[in-house]
């Protein structure tokens, strides 16, 4: 790895990245530098490679987390770093921070393994773009570090891997110069990755510290949707009528974080309880991971429902806080191109805007493709899905079980209907809240 040493120098000054055609210089403070050649691996990155891949088909990273002490009150890092492992742990919401901290996991996965292998390049191979000492963290991620994730819980991320979110894996070194748009504990991330990279901390204890710290969050979290069970159904014992669990559960939409996530879960566990009264015409589809691009996988919609063939029947898209949808008609028109469904509409969270331009719009649509199109807010909505069952008589019943099935998906209890894989914990804290006012009126 003799590109990546630091030239020694006296003179002070402003630390910055030189990025050149064929190189980057990442210089210090104190004048020495690094240089990151691009290239096709080198014959040292590649057998480093190759014994982290040996390592991690052989369990390395399965029994470290099986030996993992019961307590994190005794370990040898500064208090520096814990804090910044705790920032990384703590900025995951149902919004962001997920790939901040799967990264960091991988990081250090690798720095325990191949302690000379810089943890700046994430990138190696015979693609478009390499380091000649980077690996591939992509492959290294999406085949073991992400499944491990989601097999113990940790991190709900998608299950494709953290590179999903494209801005790691922009073409430029991870140092404090990185300029992609990361959401999350971004600067605590790139300190850490500072300091491992000059030797200040010790890889394998920050390890275990930060699966530690994920694993006592997954065991809290588990135990709080223990409790919201448990509340749901006492409340429910009151036989709550369908207005007022309607209400609730809007409340809960409107009051949480990522609103526009809760609505697509809110119908979808709703044409749950439809589905298992067999009243839905066709299948419910597994409910869509919220950074799925419905074009990418050609979706229609967030809620689909598709007949024997597969072929959907019925799609629903959700659209919190949007009431004017010109853009998104015109953007169906494309999405309908070679598929003819029965129905397909837009649910909103408040009256949609009806003006002019778009019942044209819509009434074009529906003469081009013959396909039934809607734009409801999510009580016209319910109240069409229970008409259109004929399910009227059975309307508090019907309601009542949506409660559960909407509190068991944001409780990850359904995963194989609804893979919510955003971090609930908010939105479980804010539906007790919810529930104890209610039970203590």
């Amino acid at each position: 790895m003799g590109s990546q040493k630091r030239g020694l120098s006296r003179r002070r000054q402003e630390p910055h990245l030189r990025v050149y055609r064929d190189r980057s210089e990442l210089v210090f403070e104190d004048g020495s530098s690094m240089v990151f050649e691009e290239g096709r691996p080198s014959k040292e990155a590649r057998k480093r490679y190759e014994h982290i891949i040996s390592q991690l088909h052989n369990g390395w990273l399965n029994k470290l987390y099986e030996e993992l002490p019961v307590t994190i009150e005794h370990v040898s890092l500064t208090s520096e770093v814990m804090g910044l492992l705790d920032q990384i742990v703590e900025s995951v919401t149902s919004e962001m921070g997920r790939a901040v901290a799967g990264l960091a996991i991988l990081q250090l996965v690798i720095k325990c393994l191949e302690p000379s292998q810089s943890i700046r390049l994430h990138k190696g191979g015979t693609g478009d773009f390499s380091w000649r000492e980077g690996i591939s963290m992509r492959r290294l991620d999406s085949q073991f570090v992400t499944p491990f994730l989601r097999k113990h819980g940790l991190l709900r991320i998608n299950k494709d891997g953290l590179f999903m979110t494209r801005s790691l894996a922009e073409n430029y070194p991870y140092t404090q110069f990185y300029k992609a748009a990361v959401r999350g504990a971004k600067q605590a991330w790139l300190d850490l990755v500072d300091l491992i990279e000059s030797d200040a901390v010790d890889s394998c204890q920050a390890l275990r510290y930060l699966l530690a710290k994920l694993r006592n969050r997954a065991e809290l979290f588990r135990k709080r949707t223990d409790y919201a069970i448990e509340i749901t159904n006492r409340w429910l014992g009151g036989f709550p009528n369908a207005a007022l669990v309607q209400a609730i559960i809007l409340r809960h939409i409107n009051r949480s974080s990522y609103s526009a996530r809760l609505l697509e879960i809110g119908m979808h566990s709703f044409l749950q309880v439809l589905e298992d009264r067999k009243a839905l015409l066709g299948s419910l589809l597994p409910l869509c991971q919220m950074r799925t691009a419905n074009k990418k996988h050609r979706n229609i919609a967030d809620v689909e429902i598709v007949n024997e063939e597969g072929i959907v029947v019925e799609a629903w898209d959700a659209k919190y806080g949007k009431p004017y949808l010109l853009d998104e008609l015109y953007e169906l028109a494309e999405k309908l191109e070679g598929k003819l469904p029965e129905i397909v509409g837009f649910v909103v969270d408040q009256p949609p805007d009806m003006r002019q331009d778009i019942a044209d719009a819509v009434l074009s649509l529906r003469e081009t493709t013959g396909v039934e199109i809607y734009i409801l807010s999510i009580q016209s909505w319910l109240e069409m899905q229970v008409q259109r069952a004929s399910l009227e008589p059975e309307l508090d019943a019907i309601f009542r079980e949506w409660v559960m099935a909407y509190v068991e998906t944001l409780c990850q209890r359904r995963r194989e209907r609804a893979p919510v894989d955003e971090p609930a914990d908010q939105w479980v804290e804010d539906w007790i809240d919810l529930i104890e006012q209610e039970l203590s009126v």
